[in-house]
């Protein structure tokens, strides 16, 4: 699926990078989601909507 949109983390269009949806439905790249799961002490949630933060299987 081609991600015209903008991720919220790093604002760049496209979809060099690929698309990660987590099971609130929003939609990261994956190296921004990464890099703000990574960055979190205790348990990750979504940097849009708060949830806890995982990824849709």
């Amino acid at each position: 699926m081609a991600f015209d949109g903008c991720c919220p983390d790093c604002k760049l269009p496209g979809d060099d990078c690929p698309l990660i949806w987590g099971v609130c439905n929003h939609a990261f790249h994956l190296h921004c989601i990464l890099k703000w799961v990574n960055s979190q002490t205790s348990q990750a949630h979504c940097p849009m909507c708060r949830r806890e933060w995982q990824f849709k299987g």
